[in-house]
């Protein structure tokens, strides 16, 4: 073997070598548990419940899978954030702000997110049963296929948002306000409380789903549609 293939073969080696150990490092510091809460950090699949991180900058970070059980998130910057399948069970994310932030797929039973600013946010197939979003700012929020039973939406802005194909059952709408068109297109409306909600200019709304809700007179509804006979329901005259 000649001397400049050796010192070839020596190079070749200490770059693997230098490239390795900048792979080992850039993982390490990509997940790290132990790292502070900081815009873009990196806690993916973390334990992070029981916590108090009142006012946290976490705009940008990789929240993906962390479990904030009765996590206290409240007036966090989550702008951009990723939450992804995280679980916010009992959490509270109230007056937070969450543009843009994704949080497909989260487990977040009776958890607050009363007054959070979520403009253009995903929820996508969330499990949100008895959840807060009272004062909630939910303009163009993607619902699609989320549990939403019993949620409270009560004087929320939902303008633009999407609840194909949810679970609405006794979920809450009274109160709740928008100025651009709904999307209900085959939500689930089992007892969904929408009395005195203007419905007039919402989508995807079909006579069987308002079959199944709580209405009343002061209930606007799309063209071609007609307040069913029953309304308001029973347990309303209790």
């Amino acid at each position: 073997m000649t001397l400049r293939r050796t010192r070839a073969y020596a190079a070749s080696g200490l770059v693997l070598a230098v490239c390795t150990v900048f792979a080992w490092q850039n993982a390490t510091a990509a997940h790290n548990c132990h790292a502070a809460a900081t815009p873009g950090v990196n806690w993916h699949e973390c334990d992070k419940k029981l916590l108090i991180l009142e006012g946290q900058d976490l705009s940008g970070a990789n929240l993906f899978g962390v479990d904030f059980t009765s996590t206290d998130l409240r007036n966090s910057n989550l702008l951009a954030a990723n939450l992804e399948k995280a679980t916010l069970v009992r959490a509270s994310l109230a007056d937070s702000t969450a543009k843009g932030a994704r949080f497909d797929r989260i487990e977040a039973y009776r958890t607050d997110f009363s007054r959070m600013d979520a403009q253009g946010a995903v929820f996508a197939s969330a499990e949100m049963q008895r959840s807060n979003f009272q004062d909630a700012n939910l303009t163009n929020v993607d619902f699609t296929k989320a549990e939403l039973g019993r949620a409270q939406f009560h004087d929320a802005d939902i303008s633009g948002s999407r609840f194909s194909f949810a679970n609405l059952a006794r979920a809450d709408f009274r109160g709740a306000t928008f100025t651009a068109s709904i999307d209900f297109d085959r939500a689930f409306f089992f007892l969904t409380r929408i009395e005195g909600v203007d419905l007039s200019n919402s989508a995807g709304l079909s006579q069987w789903q308002l079959n199944m809700a709580c209405g009343d007179a002061r209930t606007e509804l799309p063209s071609g549609l007609t307040r069913p006979e029953d309304w308001p329901c029973q347990f309303q005259q209790e």
